[in-house]
């Protein structure tokens, strides 16, 4: 009953983490399909794994750190602005007047709806914020929590291009394998956002297949172009 206003407030950390997961891992994966071709399956199979395993969680914990440390940022300078907008409420009725009458609301209407705002300085400070100025409030939650859901979706997402190396299959298959996981990974984030938000099920699927594919498609070409 309540999963889906979590999975919903952390959509942005889940998809963003998984799908740098999957294509940060994948770009290990590519890197050494060159290597594969030219009969080094051993070696390559090592090296996937242990570079592989040691991007996935190096950059899964840079990723969590990245994100509560820009939150806490975000936080830091929304505080600083609703307190400098506090000092002049005149300003915040204007530009909230001016952002009402944009969307079509006549002077009148826009103007008293800026003025009754204005009566909560901080549901007023809030609005300008949000609403004129665009800004992202993390709330006043723990922010910890948004950098262990990317940490997770990164790594949980990210292993699954890296399974056939892990599962131990034979080298001749362990790229096709691999290619055949990553779709797999886009397809089941792209579920996760249809699930989430609703959203029509082939477009968030194809949406984030398409995109993520393009990201993995550059990654394997710059990982053959090195391996040469």
């Amino acid at each position: 009953m309540f999963a889906r206003p979590r999975l919903t407030d952390h959509l942005k950390q889940i998809v963003y983490g998984g799908n740098d997961g999957i294509v940060t891992t994948f770009a290990i994966v590519a890197g050494y399909a060159g290597a594969n071709a030219e009969g080094g399956g051993e070696l390559a199979t090592l090296a996937v794994l242990v570079f592989g395993l040691a991007n996935l969680f190096a950059d899964a914990t840079s990723m969590g750190l990245g994100e509560f440390l820009s939150a806490r940022a975000a936080r830091d300078m929304i505080r600083r602005r609703q307190a400098r907008l506090s000092r002049d409420p005149s300003a915040q009725i204007g530009a909230l007047t001016r952002h009402l009458k944009g969307h079509g609301l006549s002077t009148l209407d826009a103007t008293t709806m800026a003025t009754l705002a204005a009566k909560s300085p901080g549901l007023m400070a809030e609005i300008t914020l949000s609403q004129v100025e665009g800004l992202e409030d993390p709330g006043q939650g723990a922010l910890w929590p948004r950098a262990l859901i990317t940490f997770l979706s990164f790594v949980s997402f990210g292993v699954i291009p890296i399974l056939p190396y892990i599962l131990g299959l034979p080298g001749p298959d362990q790229f096709t394998a691999a290619v055949a996981a990553t779709v797999l990974a886009l397809t089941l984030l792209g579920l996760l956002r249809h699930v989430a938000t609703r959203a029509g099920l082939w477009r968030a699927i194809g949406e984030t297949v398409f995109l993520g594919g393009i990201c993995a498609m550059v990654a394997y070409a710059v990982g053959v172009i090195v391996a040469g």
